[in-house]
């Protein structure tokens, strides 16, 4: 078999969601690591006025790119944009662009998609499905197509206990849904939609799973691969440890608890954490492709299935991710921390909720209140707000844990050769959770929030100035309960002298006995 490198040699490649999370990595890896490529078309609507070279122009200029731009300064000449739009008919592209797409295009990653999970039923299967539909539709199309990946999710069949590297049968028949969303008004789609999906969470991963089973039925005699990652976070390696450019999934709430403004979640300190770094996933989908197409003409014809995940090969619990990220920002604090990094998880509703209204509430108000009195607009309570939707979208995934099944990912491992398990490795038996969790923390810092090292000093003594105004105010608050209650009770007085005498009689012992010792 050849490497992967060469196979991608002299081809051409199509990506969907290029500007995307994922899309950007796949498209950095693949210039960089198989530079033979001849051309990477990737499909971009217009956006706030700019056109699709605009928007990848000003995409190849950030950060990621920077060691593509040292190795090839010509990487850019390679990245052909085309004007697209995949939630309209045709893709909206136009006659010149299908006809070159349709004659040199070999090979296929769709990774477009909506990723929020709370995505009314309609535009969720607008992007999810039908824009896949579409992409099948345009896939049978093309000349010298070799291989079409369609990147899913690991939780697209979130109500198995036990989820195979196998397709499964959706709830509904698609078909039947699409012809029915066409005329249904919004309102009754709403009122529909938590009996359509089931016991899923989301219409996220409903129309995943409707979409794999679409793109099973029709795609004929295409050669399809699927990709399933489960929590997509920062890089591990490539191409430098800890990238990442967005405030979505775990990211978020990370930077919140690095602030302080997060201090409870609802999650399960013994759950897995199936977290995989986006540059596991990327090797994965290129290395998928690669198998695919090169055994096009041997290899049988079923689809095959990859689950891209780490909790049944190297196990991580949300308890350790608590640990870690706090650990992480009390060494490390962002700027401008709210309150010192400290977050209880807990799996019970109502305790969740008191911590909720005591940690997050209150704090926040009082903290309005004081920006209201200084002329100042209230935020805090704004922030909070957006903090607890978000903490509501992932609980259930906080909550639960999964077995994936991950033989076809074992034997693609094993199919590769020793340069190319160096070059493309997705070996997550290598990963260190402690060096992950502390890269993608500082990752979150740097390139999202944009924070210099160089200020880490003057972050330190922040925190420690937080510090010192909490023992502050619990010791004001220890002495005003000891004035409203203990001051006004004799029998609190007797329990309160009882202590203080039994704690004087502890400490005269401990240093009597020290004093015999030496």
């Amino acid at each position: 078999m050849v490497t992967i490198p060469e196979y991608y040699t002299g081809k051409n490649v199509l990506i969907t969601g290029a500007t995307g999370f994922m899309g950007k990595v796949l498209l950095e890896k693949l210039l960089r690591s198989c530079p033979g490529v001849k051309a990477a078309y990737v499909l971009v609507r217009p956006k706030a006025s700019q056109s699709p070279s605009a928007r990848i122009a000003d995409m190849v200029n950030c950060r990621l790119f920077d060691r593509l731009r040292e190795d090839q300064p010509d990487f850019a000449e390679k990245i052909v944009a085309v004007n697209s739009d995949l939630t309209q008919p045709d893709l909206d592209l136009s006659k010149e662009d299908q006809d070159t797409l349709t004659d040199c295009i070999n090979i296929v990653f769709h990774c477009a998609a909506t990723i929020r999970f709370n995505e009314p039923l309609k535009d969720a299967m607008q992007l999810n499905v039908l824009a896949t539909q579409k992409m099948v539709s345009l896939a049978h199309r093309m000349k010298r197509l070799e291989v079409f990946i369609h990147v899913s999710t690991a939780y697209a069949h979130c109500d198995r206990e036990l989820i195979e590297e196998v397709v499964y049968p959706p709830p509904v028949d698609y078909r039947k849904l699409i012809d029915t969303l066409e005329w249904m008004d919004d309102k009754l789609v709403s009122l529909m939609t938590p009996k359509l999906i089931g016991e899923r969470p989301n219409t996220y991963t409903y129309t995943k799973a409707l979409v794999e089973y679409m793109v099973q039925q029709e795609c004929g005699n295409l050669n399809v691969a699927i990709i399933r990652p489960s929590i997509v976070g920062a890089s591990w390696k490539e191409p430098f440890p800890g990238w990442i450019d967005n405030f979505n999934g775990p990211s978020g709430i990370f930077i919140a608890a690095g602030k302080g403004i997060l201090r409870t979640m609802r999650a399960s300190n013994s759950a897995i954490a199936d977290l995989v770094p986006v540059d596991v996933v990327i090797n994965t989908t290129l290395a998928a492709a690669w198998y695919s197409g090169s055994q096009r003409h041997t290899r049988p014809k079923s689809m095959l299935v990859y689950n891209c995940t780490t909790g049944a090969i190297n196990p991580f619990h949300w308890g350790e991710v608590e640990h870690h990220v706090i650990s992480t920002f009390k060494r490390n604090p962002l700027e401008q921390a709210f309150r010192r990094p400290n977050v209880n998880l807990t799996s019970n509703h109502l305790i969740n909720q008191y911590w909720i209204a005591v940690s997050h509430k209150a704090p926040a108000f009082l903290y309005d209140l004081c920006l209201r009195i200084t002329g100042r607009e209230p935020r805090m309570m704004k922030t909070i707000t957006r903090l607890h939707k978000a903490m509501m979208v992932l609980e259930y995934f906080t909550s639960h844990s999964w077995v994936w099944n991950t033989d076809n990912v074992t034997m693609l491992l094993n199919q590769l050769g020793p340069e190319d398990r160096k070059v493309f490795n997705f070996d997550v038996r290598q990963l260190h959770w402690a060096e992950y969790m502390e890269n993608y923390c500082m990752g979150t810092k740097k390139y999202v929030l944009n924070e210099e090292l160089s200020g880490l000093p003057a972050a330190r003594k922040h925190l420690n100035k937080l510090r010192n105004i909490r023992y502050t105010f619990n010791t004001v608050l220890v002495i005003l309960i000891w004035r409203i209650f203990i001051a006004r009770s004799q029998m609190a007085r007797n329990i309160w002298y009882f202590v203080v005498s039994l704690c004087f009689k502890f400490l005269s012992y401990f240093r009597a006995s020290s004093t015999l010792r030496y």
